[in-house]
């Protein structure tokens, strides 16, 4: 499990390159090259990491879930995601 640094770190990011998402768009469109590099380095979607929302596991995340392989396994074989079950044939 990741620590809470970690992901208060990664959820900045997010918040960052959210913000500023819409004039990275437009100053790469117009290659106003010196302005975009003005900008915040952690607004960049290059340094963005998709972790696990009840984890924080880094590696190994279904994305349509948000949840990283271990604790989808888990919940499915619980049953808590709907329409998922265990492969048999």
């Amino acid at each position: 499990m990741a620590t809470d640094a970690v992901i208060a770190r990664e959820r900045k990011r997010w918040k960052l390159y959210e913000k500023y998402a819409a004039k990275r768009a437009l100053l790469k469109k117009e290659g106003r090259w010196e302005e975009l590099a003005l900008l915040p380095r952690n607004a960049s979607p290059v340094r963005l990491r998709f972790r696990c929302q009840l984890t924080g596991r880094p590696r190994g995340n279904y994305r349509a879930f948000g949840l990283c392989r271990v604790k989808l396994r888990e919940l499915a074989l619980e049953g808590k995601i709907p329409g998922m079950t265990k492969a048999s044939w």
